[in-house]
């Protein structure tokens, strides 16, 4: 065989698939549910059990739903939900105008009824649930959060392997400046680390998956479509040691995906469930998307 034809047949491997290029991790799809229901609408933060059973979800008109996943073959055929929950003022009321606008979520334990926390925009804040219909317990309010522009705050909220809250803005102020990543730890805020910014997209939800990695899911308005991108990030101690790009969707191939729930699947693979937000618009969906990590 000539040294040409070895070329050639190295390059085709590598084009098809078969090369050095198929061994990059990748999200493989697992199909997607359009969840037809009056109340699921405008959902913007998930989470999910770790048999991949239950989950919660919010809204960003201020509520909660609660329920279970049906499967066939691993994938969501059908979905059984509790009706939607107020979210809760301080003072137990529901909340309203300004302060409704929930964002991210956060459950040490995903079951029916489960604890949570949740990241606001307008009053950007971070607040503890005890459950569904409890009052809400707000987390320290830094400066720094009350500066956030008003319709890009803390969209992204995960809790790290350590149990600590991490929390992430859709904007950083410039184009070229990183978003800081904010840690709660002993009762304060700080900023361990970044995520680098690689316009046009945002972040708009985050989880720590098992296998202790941070998942990032990124949105672009492309002005008449949505684009998703899914990033992953390895860390040694408070340094971001590794950085995956592991999904980009094309425009219009899945609604407003803008949360992220990572969890295992019995095999060992890991499976990221992402959920869209309709906007309350009759030309959009609410889209539950799945995807497999294959290394």
């Amino acid at each position: 065989m000539t040294s040409f034809l070895k070329a050639a047949l190295a390059a085709a491997a590598t084009a098809f698939g078969s090369g050095p290029a198929a061994t990059e991790p990748h999200l493989e799809s697992m199909g997607s549910f359009v969840w037809k229901h009056p109340e699921a609408t405008g959902l913007s933060g998930i989470e999910v059990s770790d048999d991949g059973g239950t989950f919660i979800t919010i809204s960003d008109r201020g509520s909660r739903i609660d329920g279970r996943f049906r499967r066939e073959d691993g994938r969501i055929v059908a979905v059984q939900a509790r009706p939607a929950t107020p979210l809760r003022k301080r003072n137990g009321k529901p909340v309203s105008d300004d302060a409704m606008d929930s964002e991210g979520l956060a459950c040490r334990a995903v079951e029916l009824g489960a604890a949570c926390s949740v990241s606001f925009e307008a009053i950007h804040r971070v607040v503890f649930f005890s459950g569904p219909d409890a009052a809400a317990k707000n987390w320290p309010r830094p400066q720094a959060f009350r500066d956030l522009q008003r319709n890009s705050g803390l969209e992204a909220l995960a809790l790290d392997p350590q149990g600590r809250l991490v929390a992430i803005p859709e904007r950083s102020g410039e184009l070229d400046r990183p978003f800081p990543v904010y840690r709660l730890e002993n009762g304060a805020w700080s900023v361990p680390f970044a995520l680098r910014r690689d316009p046009p997209y945002l972040p708009v939800g985050a989880d720590f998956g098992p296998d202790g990695k941070l998942y990032i899911l990124e949105r672009h308005f492309t002005g008449f479509a949505f684009q998703s991108r899914v990033r992953r990030l390895s860390l040694d101690g408070d340094r971001v040691a590794k950085e995956e790009t592991l999904y980009s969707s094309f425009p219009f191939q899945h609604d407003n995906l803008e949360g992220i729930a990572v969890w295992q699947e019995p095999s060992g693979a890991i499976r990221l469930t992402l959920i869209s937000d309709d906007n309350q618009n009759v030309f959009q969906k609410t889209e539950i998307a799945e995807f497999r990590v294959v290394e």
